[in-house]
């Protein structure tokens, strides 16, 4: 039996989801290869893991744009220079593991796993491991590309994105614009009345599904204020409110609804896990656009109005989801009602926008991306 290992890491959710739905793949799809999936972080230091992902979750909270001054600097120059550095370092801890399983295939949705993994190749630790590379935003970002010549594919989000890894040198052969990897649970069939139902919406609103921004809370107050002001003014919406783990928000939100009597059409919720069956009811998403969401949210066919980007990548996915006509960017100085009214009342810019997520979406590409690394099975 053939052996892959998946490597993710803990900062974001991206990263994670794209792992597990690969290894969920394989294991229902290719019963000759055993799929094993590692927290490579986690595994090289759990101090250090610790550190680095409360320093992200720290920034991205409550120094945005520091976070973003981080992302940036950390394609080239000196921030880039010791993050290659220390990586090289951990490679070699990193190949201790790898020796440990023996595998066949090395897939990483980490751009430091793929960078250790292809100095190892580098340097003929990895002589007989084919090294895949699964990008989880909808932008490049040079960290994911250090060490391409010895990565054997790249998956990618879109053509685009393919168009720029070859700009950047990397072979055609080797780059497929296959989608980002997600759970199954977005692509079943759900029945729509019964979940209005159970969730005591109406089937004739127009439904707006509203994240909050989970545990970061980030905009606190624009995103209060969107929400109060829909309550307050657009009674011919129904909206799902997902706080989260934000309890003050959670507390927030009730209280607009309850102050302007809106109890039978929106519907706040905390953590949910039916956040597949959430979005197969609804007709747009208010959220910030991380690569997960931004993802779950296309190919569920949902354009999105994009709030509280982190700086870094998550505004390189804004900006690619604006120009590319498939959601709008909802800026702070912008009379974010007046955008929203626009926007869901005006046929012809939503469905122009469903049009070109229906275009965009790649549906498949879990499957496609095992398909290419192991061969096609029948389904």
């Amino acid at each position: 039996m053939k052996r892959a290992l998946i490597f993710y890491a803990c900062y974001g959710g991206g990263h994670i989801s794209a792992a597990n739905s690969i290894k969920e793949c394989i294991e229902n799809y290719y019963p000759d290869i055993e799929p094993i999936a590692i927290d490579f972080m986690d595994y090289l230091n759990k101090a250090i893991d610790k550190l680095t992902t409360t320093a992200y979750e720290e920034m991205a909270k409550k120094i945005p744009s520091l976070w973003g001054t981080v992302y940036m600097k950390s394609e080239k120059g000196p921030l880039a220079r010791f993050s290659i550095d220390s990586n090289k370092l951990l490679a070699m801890k990193l190949h201790f593991l790898i020796k440990k399983y023996k595998p066949d295939y090395i897939i990483s949705t980490h751009p430091f796993s793929s960078q250790m993994c292809a100095y190892l190749k580098k340097k003929n630790k990895l002589p007989n491991v084919k090294l895949a590379t699964i990008m989880t935003d909808f932008a490049s970002h040079d960290q994911w590309l250090v060490g391409s010549e010895y990565i054997d594919y790249f998956f990618v989000a879109h053509s685009a994105m393919k168009d720029y890894l070859e700009k950047k040198g990397i072979a055609e052969h080797k780059v497929f614009a296959t989608g980002i990897p997600l759970s199954n649970r977005f692509f079943l069939n759900y029945d729509k009345d019964t979940l209005l139902k159970e969730f005591k919406l109406s089937k004739n609103k127009f439904t707006i599904l509203f994240f909050a921004g989970g545990r970061f809370g980030l905009g606190k107050k624009n995103t209060y204020k969107i929400l109060d002001d829909i309550a307050r003014y657009m009674d011919n919406v129904q909206v799902i409110a997902i706080a989260g783990k934000n309890q003050k928000m959670f507390d927030s939100f009730k209280e607009s609804v309850r102050k302007y009597n809106r109890e039978d059409d929106i519907k706040v919720l905390e953590f949910t896990d039916k956040v597949p069956e959430l979005m197969h009811i609804s007709d747009i998403v208010i959220s910030k656009p991380g690569g997960l969401t931004t993802s779950e949210c296309l190919v569920c066919g949902l354009p999105m109005l994009i709030i509280n980007p982190i700086p870094g990548q998550e505004e390189q996915n804004a900006e690619f989801l604006e120009t590319s006509n498939l959601g709008y960017w909802i800026k702070d100085d912008d009379n974010a009602l007046g955008v929203i009214f626009k926007v869901i009342t005006n046929n012809d810019i939503m469905d122009n926008l469903k049009n070109n997520v229906k275009k965009f979406v790649k549906k498949n590409a879990t499957k496609n991306i095992c398909d290419i690394l192991f061969g096609k099975t029948k389904d």
